[in-house]
């Protein structure tokens, strides 16, 4: 007798508050809804498909995050990058990146240097495509690869609560001024030829004026 094949249960719905939340964080973070933009209750909740209240919960939960302000009977405004945060953001990771990089030489993991050129390789393939939002994702994992294999757990773990911004910030600096996509490709192919060579000072010197960019450019000194 053949048994009867096993049916494995079917995936359970991510709860509704959830599917708001991350609607309207990718929402955020891809420009989406761009900074300024009033996203009101009854909007979301026919968009996603729920009702109004795990669409208050979802944006309690985004307002906390510091990606929107909530304003009783209006709806919540989606904040734009300010200036402070731009500037906060980039000294963070030059503390952290560069201190990473210096631990990394002068011989850096293998397996490290073959992930970073995959990324480089994933970065070219979406600005090929011209996908932005898929670009600062992979442009994001290059570095924080690079953080993580320093083998400081600490500094990964506060690197790694910088994401969301970082995301927002590079797909709003590369729209802002498109010709910046090839020359991330061309600066993280530098910082990687700097590791495989093991010149700590070189690929920290290359870290600092590629993180700097992002403040550079919104002082619109560029």
């Amino acid at each position: 007798m053949i048994p009867a094949p096993v049916v494995a249960p079917a995936a359970k719905p991510p709860p509704a508050a959830e599917r708001v939340y991350v609607h309207v964080k990718q929402g955020v973070l891809d420009r989406s809804y761009e900074g300024g933009t009033l996203l009101t209750e009854g909007d979301l909740a026919e968009a996603v498909g729920v009702s109004r209240t795990p669409v208050r919960e979802a944006l309690l939960r985004l307002e906390a995050e510091g990606l929107i302000k909530l304003y009783p009977k209006k709806g919540a405004l989606v904040l734009p990058v300010s200036m402070q945060e731009i500037a906060d953001v980039v000294e963070t990771r030059l503390l952290v990146e560069q201190h990473a990089v210096a631990r990394l030489v002068p011989s850096p993991p293998p397996a490290l240097l073959a992930r970073l050129e995959e990324l480089l390789a994933e970065q070219q393939g979406h600005a090929d495509a011209g996908d932005l939002a898929a670009f600062a994702v992979a442009d994001r994992c290059f570095h924080a690869e690079i953080v993580r294999a320093a083998g400081n757990r600490i500094l990964a773990h506060l690197y790694d609560q910088l994401r969301d911004r970082q995301l927002r910030m590079g797909v709003a600096t590369m729209h802002a001024e498109p010709s910046r996509v090839a020359k991330n490709l061309v600066e993280h192919g530098e910082i990687l030829a700097a590791l495989r060579d093991g010149d700590g000072v070189r690929a920290a010197a290359l870290v600092h004026r590629h993180v700097s960019w992002v403040k550079v450019m919104a002082r619109g000194d560029a």
